[in-house]
């Protein structure tokens, strides 16, 4: 019982796999905070192009 306690206490396993979960979530949330702050800004471009699409009348010449 001894043998065990003493290997279970060295084993890291456990440890890289929780880095692992805890650095994938950094990225995941670093991730959707850019994803929520671009998207406001494209969302104000897209509505300025379209307002100009409308507004101009295109002119064709060969």
């Amino acid at each position: 019982m001894l043998n065990f306690s003493k290997s279970f206490s060295a084993d890291e396993d456990g440890a890289v796999t929780v880095d692992w979960v805890v650095l994938t979530a950094a990225i995941v949330g670093l991730g959707i905070a850019v994803l929520t702050s671009v998207s406001n800004g494209a969302e104000i471009m897209a509505s300025n192009i379209d307002q100009e699409l409308q507004t101009e009348i295109p002119s064709v010449a060969f």
